[in-house]
């Protein structure tokens, strides 16, 4: 194993949930990276809604949190450590982490679906691999993502949720001269808005109920926004070619779906992990195309280029920041400031 100058400590300071409700400060052994892995000094760590669920309810959708768990998925650092084989990364390259690891051997690896391996080893996950809130973590070199200079840790770690706002334009073929509807300003929405103009759409309208939210769509690029506690979507008077539901609220997804233009593309993007009416006489004469999206696959290096190159703002999205000692408040602050959008943890403050 090769390593930095600096010494690399035993063990470390980690946030470990042990059910719902229950998140410790515990000190735990760090990784030692095996081979073609790096040992990485996590600088942040984004929240995510799916954290959010573990913490609150200790589990979500098919998963259940059974024993200790490190959540967090949304993380950037610093490689300090490099295990045996290692060939593309070096000590010291700060980098962003694509946090699921996949098979590469299964057909879904093999087609370049690596999203739907179903061996993936995805941080956060319970019986899969731990999360990175903590102080170092182990990432494949394969997946460990070299920033450039001009853009920031914070940024350097949302870029996983940007990556599920590219791979949702892309699965939407959204192309120069689109019109987008986005439903949904949560932080997977605030993306797609500028992931969406950055493809080349010349309208996108934003809906929501929170008026802050809106507020920071339109100074993300959004050309339109509707407030749908006041105005329903069928009022607006848009008729997209596309639509990125990324509200996860099913109850609004068939009055989305309806304003959607002909032949036009409905990508589902919001996980509500329910079952939901849908209006299939309306996709079926419409013939809309509609699909769903799981994650992302090879969408880092496009990411990494939006923000670089200053067509994706991502710092504008963070509102919070917390040291590793308050990752519980990073998790509860959504529900306790309504200005809340994106709250970071920074292990090493």
């Amino acid at each position: 194993m090769k390593h930095d100058n600096t010494d690399i400590p035993d063990t470390m300071r980690a946030a470990v949930q042990f059910g719902p409700r229950e998140l410790r400060i515990e000190e735990v052994p760090v990784p030692k990276p095996g081979p073609g892995q790096l040992l990485v000094k996590i600088l942040a760590v984004g929240t995510c809604g799916s954290d959010v669920h573990f913490y609150e309810e200790g589990k979500l959708g098919e998963w259940t949190v059974d024993g200790p768990l490190v959540l967090g998925h949304e993380p950037s650092g610093v490689i300090v450590a490099v295990g045996a084989d290692v060939t593309r990364r070096v000590v010291g390259e700060r980098v962003s982490i694509e946090p699921g690891t996949p098979c590469g051997r299964c057909g879904e690896c093999r087609q370049g679906r690596y999203n739907l391996c179903l061996s993936m080893h995805f941080f956060a996950v319970p019986g899969e691999a731990a999360g990175a809130f903590a102080e170092y973590a182990l990432a494949h070199e394969d997946f460990a993502h070299v920033v450039p200079e001009q853009v920031s840790d914070q940024a350097a770690a949302l870029l996983e949720p940007l990556s599920v706002g590219v791979w949702a334009a892309q699965k939407a073929r959204i192309a120069p001269g689109d019109r987008a509807l986005i439903t949904g300003a949560g932080p997977i929405g605030l993306v797609s808005v500028q992931v969406a103009r950055a493809f080349g759409a010349s309208e996108v309208v934003v809906s929501d109920v929170n008026a802050l939210r809106l507020e920071l769509a339109r100074e993300l690029g959004a050309t339109h926004t509707v407030n749908v506690a006041r105005t329903p979507l069928a009022d607006a008077g848009f008729t997209p070619d596309v639509l990125l539901e990324c509200s996860g609220y099913a109850p609004a997804v068939p009055e989305a779906i309806r304003q959607v233009a002909r032949a036009g593309r409905v990508v589902l993007v919001g996980m509500g992990g329910g079952s939901m009416e849908l209006p299939v006489a309306r996709i079926q004469s419409y013939e809309l195309e509609l699909t769903g999206t799981y994650r992302y696959a090879n969408t880092w290096p496009t990411a990494l280029d939006l923000v670089a190159s200053g067509q994706v703002d991502l710092d504008r999205l963070v509102t919070h920041r917390f040291p590793l000692a308050e990752a519980e408040q990073a998790l509860t602050v959504g529900a306790r400031d309504v200005t809340a959008v994106k709250a970071v943890v920074l292990p090493q403050q």
